[in-house]
């Protein structure tokens, strides 16, 4: 269900961290921090990169760049944006695969590893989600930096109030979602601010935050940062939209402040996305 999600979606789930400046968040907040806390240079895992957003943003600054993802059609859309970016020198793979299998890869392989968006939370098996991290750590060399971001539970939950409020009728399905985050598509999610139309979202592991922190923290890991990626903007996307068109000074100002509180742990909490920065030891 989740390929079949993001084939359909296609070219919309390229434009989705570009589309405005709300969405811009999540994209710009992730390369401050990865400018922050990553090498100058290396090779890169972009896992479950989807049509290569980072994977190309990541070429264009020097890095050696490996893209791998489930859904063909969005490594068709990732092939032709790296032709068209003239980055595919910086390319040297890209590969159809899940991230709870990355045994085509060698372990202590990659300088850098990414896995960003929903990619870990669209795995809704708890034991293959552990599997994933253990893969995503495998195939990073020792001290590599380790990016992963997941949807957040609580922003979720805050989306049905304000989006979804007939669907809070389902007797059993946003309990269910609150006390375990566990989601397996259907009625009750969608994806209607985005992709222009109401469609039901895919299957989905919302995550909180002490949860995917502790996943790490149980393995051979420093945790450096946490990040809350939207931030206190999160599910204020009229607000933060009208704040750049019409407030420049104001907005440079916003994103300064952004960045102050988007590591405190509240923030982090109740973000649409967040992210967990660790190292391999």
């Amino acid at each position: 269900m989740v390929r079949k999600y993001y084939s359909e979606i296609g070219v919309k789930e390229w434009r989705r961290l570009v589309r405005d400046p709300y969405h811009r968040l999540e994209f710009e907040t992730t390369m401050h921090f990865f400018k922050k806390h990553s090498p100058f240079e290396g090779l890169v895992l972009d896992a479950g990169g989807g049509p290569g957003r980072y994977a190309i943003e990541l070429a264009k600054l020097g890095y050696d760049v490996v893209l791998l993802d489930l859904t063909p059609e969005l490594l068709e859309i990732a092939r032709k944006q790296m032709k068209k970016a003239g980055v595919e020198d910086r390319v040297k793979q890209v590969l159809q695969g899940s991230i709870d299998d990355l045994s085509v890869f060698d372990s202590n392989t990659f300088d850098v590893v990414l896995c960003l968006g929903g990619t870990l939370s669209h795995i809704v098996n708890g034991k293959r989600r552990e599997k994933a991290i253990d893969e995503l750590l495998r195939v990073a060399k020792k001290n590599a930096p380790i990016f992963v971001s997941v949807i957040g539970r609580l922003a979720t939950l805050v989306c049905a109030l304000i989006y979804w409020p007939k669907e809070m009728e389902n007797d059993g399905l946003y309990q269910k979602i609150c006390d375990t985050g566990a989601y397996y598509g259907g009625r009750g999610i969608y994806t209607r601010w985005y992709t222009g139309k109401k469609r039901s979202f895919a299957p989905c592991h919302f995550y909180l935050r002490e949860e995917l922190e502790g996943s790490f923290r149980k393995r051979n890991v420093k945790i450096l940062e946490m990040v809350g990626l939207e931030g206190l903007a999160t599910l204020h996307q009229k607000e933060t939209n009208r704040l750049f068109k019409k407030y420049p000074k104001a907005w440079k100002n916003w994103q300064e402040i952004h960045l102050r509180t988007c590591t405190h742990s509240s923030v982090v909490d109740v973000s649409q996305h967040f992210m967990i920065i660790c190292k391999k030891y």
